[in-house]
């Protein structure tokens, strides 16, 4: 889980005796993608997760000395390599804004700069999918929303996209390893195919709710959306749990199907819909008779944006005159040096600043000071893991941040057309 680069740099670094100089890299946005109002931090606890697994094997040692990509004086660094480093940053579920100081880093050069590829490739893109489906629980407003996008990713970007939506709102996953992993809810009855292997509609129906008893949720579309519901309500009674619609013009398809349903006694059967849905399609649905959404392909693909943009940059590093903020100045791309410490200023519970501090390892104090909500915490120090930060448990802890975080954005961050950021970030 490394670039060449990263190596490279490394090496040179080892042969120029710079390698161990005591560095603080800054994970960080430019922007926020998509013209999104606010991001959402997830992938923190899968970060810390593999950074503690991270090694040198006699393996990966041999590959990299049969092509001689580093000298045997990095090679032997590898070999003994852990983090021992310390990282802050947001807690997982907040949310931020372009320069949220979202990771700080700090160790030697070689310790840190070894961490880049890792750290960017989880943040990115779970914290693309949970703002995606921040979005798009906002716009579900009190029903509930599962993903179900396992078949739309990679196996693994499945997992992570399934723990990001439901860190950010979603009620549960179609994805076992998630629900196996993270402790995440699962869900999940039947598709067209189950339908078309029996004879007839009924026969499939029958043979579900034999299994599933008549709680379970039918899917009515595969033939004459009209006669599976009464084939379903036939089949399960009016006490049938739900009908699922995944086809058709889904505000008049959902309509006719809840006004055939009352018809026919079944007014406490849900109707959920599924079908391509992203934020949009969702919104559309507002005034609908739905009762639950399914979402998959536009939640595994950060609807739209599939990265959120985050960098990796050495801000502050120390030389022979002590601790020197550094930072790239090139055009389109510039970044402010030196650590930074983050608070989020409230007015009556609502969010009107993100105030980053910059400057020198001793800027705690000034952000004690300040009026604010400190936004970082404690996830690595000196090498071991924030246990609170792991597993179901980190996840749950998470999904209950987020919640509150986003409580307190104004108003104007739910719109889903594109914007700048519900609030400004000002750098003191």
């Amino acid at each position: 889980m490394t670039d060449q680069y990263e190596l490279t740099m490394i090496d040179a670094a080892i042969r120029a005796g710079t390698a161990f100089r005591p560095s603080i890299f800054e994970t960080f946005a430019r922007r926020l993608p998509g013209g999104r109002r606010y991001g959402v931090v997830a992938g923190t606890g899968r970060v810390i997760d593999l950074i503690e697994q991270f090694r040198f094997g006699d393996e990966q040692l041999r590959f990299l000395q049969e092509r001689d990509i580093v000298s045997e004086e990095t090679l032997a660094f590898l070999a003994d390599y852990r983090f021992r480093g310390s990282i802050r940053g947001y807690a997982e579920g907040e949310v931020y804004f372009p320069g949220s100081p979202l990771l700080t880093i700090e160790g030697s050069f070689a310790d840190c700069v070894m961490l880049e590829t890792v750290i960017l490739s989880v943040m990115n893109y779970d914290s693309a999918v949970a703002t995606a489906a921040s979005r798009m629980v906002t716009a579900a407003g009190d029903r509930p929303i599962a993903e179900m996008g396992s078949r739309r990713t990679s196996e693994e970007s499945a997992v992570a996209a399934a723990r990001a939506a439901y860190i950010a709102g979603f009620t549960n996953t179609s994805n076992m390893e998630a629900g196996a992993r993270w402790g995440i809810p699962t869900m999940g009855t039947a598709a067209h195919s189950f339908t078309l292997l029996h004879e007839t509609e009924e026969d499939a129906f029958r043979a579900q709710v034999d299994a599933l008893g008549p709680e379970t949720t039918l899917l009515v579309d595969t033939y004459d959306i009209a006669t599976g519901v009464e084939t379903a309500i036939r089949v399960a009674g009016t006490g049938l749990g739900g009908v699922r619609l995944d086809s058709g013009d889904l505000p008049i398809v959902a309509a006719r199907t809840r006004e055939q349903l009352d018809t026919l006694g079944a007014v406490n059967t849900r109707i959920t819909v599924t079908s391509d849905l992203d934020e949009f399609a969702i919104a559309a649905l507002a005034a609908s008779p739905v009762d639950a959404y399914g979402v998959g392909t536009s939640v595994v693909t950060g609807s739209g944006s599939p990265a959120a943009g985050m960098v990796y940059k050495l801000v502050t590093r120390k030389g022979d005159h002590g601790w020197r903020s550094v930072a790239k100045s090139s055009e389109n791309k510039t970044s402010l040096g030196g650590e930074k410490l983050a608070v989020r200023t409230l007015e009556n519970g609502v969010a009107v600043e993100e105030s980053v501090f910059a400057g020198d390892p001793e800027i705690e104090d000034v952000v004690d000071s300040s009026d604010g909500r400190a936004l970082q915490v404690s996830l690595v120090r000196e090498g071991a893991i924030a246990e609170e930060y792991r597993g179901a448990a980190g996840v749950a802890r998470a999904r209950q941040h987020c919640a509150s975080a986003i409580a307190e954005l104004p108003l104007q961050a739910h719109r889903l057309a594109p914007g700048d950021p519900v609030i400004p970030t000002v750098f003191r």
